[in-house]
């Protein structure tokens, strides 16, 4: 699934080629997405874009009317092109420029989508209102992370920073990153980590993303840049996918966990789990041997 870094390449691609142009013509090929594309989009043939940004996972055109958003789901994909190019097969809507170029959105799996929010509710539409800050922004910080702990929650770190309600945009692959960097087991609850752990976790993960933006993101699967380029972080993953693999520094083997239905990969002895969080790992840890 794309996540925040190959959304922010994304608008980082398209924006140079969309910004200041006049819709022309909008055509749906297909509406059964996840996000539906209605009458309420093709009404804005006419309107130009005025500025193109990122809102958590979703990229947002402006115009005068308010917003076109779109999602890249599981395995959607922006391409601007001109308008002359052959459609390919899960093309479902063509965002047509007076210049002769078109924004394409393609996903065979539709689970993103393109929809339009009116200006008047975008701040408190349903799709942004229940966000935590943007793991980016300044907002997202150690102090901010640390009223979970005076709050008593119970949850391990991983899961805290993939829930969209606490921070928006640290996905599976950047979570995992992150907390091999820091020496923190992803089963150890945040209640059990201090307040220099959350500084260090919040640098990292920043960090982290940035890093991966630099590049273009990280390709696994799906993912492709605007231009049809792969992402090239994936060649500097330090965990992620690493299961089995030896490490001679701490003379110790990845493992992966299956924690919060997502994978999650750890090296035992660079991540020891501490307090609450030891005998979840320790059970997890079981039930992998037992498939391996």
């Amino acid at each position: 699934m794309p996540e925040l870094p190959e959304v922010e390449t994304t608008v980082r691609g398209i924006k140079p080629l969309v910004l200041s142009q006049k819709i022309s013509q909008i055509k749906i090929n297909n509406s059964k997405c996840r996000l539906v594309p209605g009458q309420d989009l093709l009404d804005q043939v006419g309107t130009t874009v005025e500025d193109v940004f990122r809102r958590a996972k979703y990229i947002c055109l402006k115009n005068a009317k308010g917003y076109i958003v779109i999602h890249l789901g599981m395995s959607g994909n922006l391409k601007v092109v001109k308008q002359d190019i052959p459609l390919l097969k899960h093309d479902h809507v063509q965002i047509q420029f007076s210049n002769g170029t078109e924004l394409r959105y393609n996903d065979h799996r539709r689970f993103g989508g393109v929809t339009f929010i009116p200006q008047d509710q975008f701040a408190e539409h349903e799709l942004f209102a229940k966000n935590g800050p943007d793991a980016l922004s300044d907002e997202f910080n150690a102090a901010y992370l640390a009223k979970f702990v005076a709050k008593k929650t119970k949850r391990p770190i991983k899961l805290v920073l993939m829930d969209n309600a606490v921070v928006v945009g640290v996905g599976n692959i950047y979570a995992n990153e992150s907390l091999y960097e820091c020496n923190i087991n992803p089963c150890t609850f945040i209640c059990d980590l201090k307040l220099n752990q959350f500084e260090e976790l919040v640098a990292c993960i920043k960090k982290t993303l940035q890093a991966s933006i630099a590049v273009g993101g990280t390709t696994l699967k799906d993912f492709e840049q605007p231009d049809g380029k792969p992402g090239y972080f994936a060649q500097s993953l330090k965990c992620y996918g690493k299961e089995g693999e030896y490490n001679q520094e701490f003379d110790d083997y990845f493992v992966r966990i299956e924690l919060g239905g997502r994978s999650s990969f750890v090296l035992p002895k660079k991540q020891p789990a501490v307090g609450q969080g030891k005998e979840k790992f320790a059970q997890l840890l079981q039930n992998a041997k037992k498939v391996l």
